[in-house]
């Protein structure tokens, strides 16, 4: 979705407007709230598999009723790792869902899919590509990765003053005098403390990438 698809009707000129306007957040922030929506639907998803092979004596209990206590960073940071978490909640399940009517009750799911984002969240990344043939690819990937670190750190600061659960308009307030400090455009700096909740560098994408 591009950030005039489907707004113009309803009067915006582009998606961060529309976020402003509506919900008072920034775009960045959106794009990391709809990653945590996808995440939590491919947990429900996975859940809900091991639902439906279980035995009818009871009924089951509906995966996307369920709240698993998960915060937002942890279901951000394996939001590009959701088949893993997947994998590793089906293991896990299948087992408990052929030993009776009640193993899979709402305290041992939302137990397993703890564990499964922990354990996914805790494990190293995936090794880095290896570095491009061409020597000019390759001093430009190390200049985007130094950009990246740079942000990160920046993130984490805007972290510490303006945590994750506080509004885009709150942390604009608190945020201000840090941003007049270090000249950081507010935009940018949110992206940069979307990046450092998440670590996944889309977060930095049309701003500082």
């Amino acid at each position: 979705m591009t950030e005039c698809d489907g707004l113009g009707p309803l009067g915006y000129a582009s998606w961060a407007s529309y976020c402003h306007a509506e919900f008072d957040i920034s775009r960045a922030r959106a794009y990391c709230l709809l990653e945590v929506a996808r995440t939590l639907a491919a947990l429900h998803d996975a859940v809900s598999i091991q639902e439906l092979s279980r035995t009818r004596d009871t009924g089951p209990v509906p995966a996307a009723a369920l709240d698993y206590g998960l915060s937002q960073r942890a279901l951000i940071a394996i939001s590009g790792r959701t088949d893993d978490v997947a994998e590793l909640i089906t293991r896990h399940l299948a087992p408990l869902a052929h030993s009776g009517p009640q193993s899979l009750d709402e305290p041992t799911l939302r137990a397993v899919v703890r564990q499964a984002v922990r354990d996914i969240g805790a494990a190293p990344p995936p090794p880095p590509l290896d570095p491009p043939a061409d020597p000019v690819l390759a001093e430009l990937r190390a200049v985007v990765d130094k950009l990246v670190a740079v942000n990160y750190a920046i993130g984490e600061l805007m972290l510490e003053v303006a945590p994750a659960y506080v509004s885009d308009t709150t942390a604009a307030q608190t945020l201000a005098p840090l941003r007049d400090a270090i000249g950081e455009p507010f935009e940018h700096g949110l992206a940069a403390r979307c990046y450092s909740l998440s670590g996944d560098r889309r977060a930095l994408r049309g701003t500082v990438l």
